[in-house]
């Protein structure tokens, strides 16, 4: 195809090509809507040796940016207390089979009261309820019903406050499971207030350092566990990547639940 480009090839190009309408009027995502249930399902199996290929970039001072297009600059780190282990390390690392522990359900009860306690027994005895099991490197999942509450009524004191979580014993349970991540949809996935108060996150001081867990904080869970109810299936593929952020000890995701 030979084309003059100018302004009226634009033109003609923009008005036959254009896909205003053709998913709707509401239509938010374009041609993301080309992907069908069924083509996730076939990508799905041209998953064979397990091997994971990470390609993003790192996101620090060294980047492409130079302050063109109306200042375009690389990311600062500021935070630059430690920079220890940092999270560009886990950027092909997360993903793997997830497995949802819907405590609060299992309770019969929307939402957790603050400061309740899961035992590892209680973690047990859930995943037995749902007729599932925790394996090695599985990224496990709970669901305390916090984070559906406070987008309901309002965030209050969720970053930081009361919240239900793990008591320190799941750091144990973790080890003793070999777990990749746990994760949740509190703040800070350990029950608060803590248990003790000679430590802040006691059970933090143990699972980042000692062991080297991932943890994942903040997750919205709800259609997950709907639909993992409807279907009585609490196992899925996982993925969570971070971003590559250069020293730093965290990163934000978007992680990703596949049915």
């Amino acid at each position: 195809m030979d084309i003059t480009v100018d302004k009226k090839a634009i033109a003609q190009a923009s008005e036959k090509l254009k896909n205003w309408g053709r998913w709707g009027a509401d239509d938010q995502i374009g041609t993301l809507n080309n992907v069908k249930p069924q083509d996730i399902v076939k990508a799905a199996a041209l998953i064979r040796t397990g091997k994971v290929f990470a390609l993003g970039i790192p996101l620090d001072r060294n980047g492409p940016q130079t302050g063109l297009f109306g200042g375009r600059w690389n990311p600062i780190h500021t935070m630059l207390a430690t920079g220890k282990l940092g999270i560009k390390h886990s950027r092909d690392k997360m993903v793997g089979r997830g497995v949802l522990l819907d405590i609060a359900r299992f309770r019969g009860v929307d939402c957790l009261a603050d400061g309740y306690g899961i035992s590892n027994a209680e973690l047990d005895d859930c995943a037995a309820a749902q007729n599932v099991t925790v394996r090695r490197g599985d990224f496990v999942i709970l669901r305390t019903g916090q984070l559906e509450k406070c987008l309901a009524h309002g965030w209050g004191r969720y970053a930081g406050g009361d919240a239900p979580g793990v008591k320190f014993e799941n750091c144990y349970w973790c080890q003793d499971k070999e777990i990749a991540a746990i994760c949740s949809d509190t703040w800070g996935v350990e029950v608060r207030p803590n248990e003790t108060t000679e430590a802040n996150q006691p059970w933090h001081w143990v699972v980042i350092p000692a062991m080297g867990l991932t943890m994942g904080e903040m997750f919205y869970l709800r259609e997950l566990a709907t639909d993992c109810s409807t279907d009585r299936v609490y196992e899925f593929f996982f993925c969570g990547p971070p971003l590559v952020i250069t020293g730093a000890t965290g990163s934000p995701i978007n992680p990703q639940a596949i049915k």
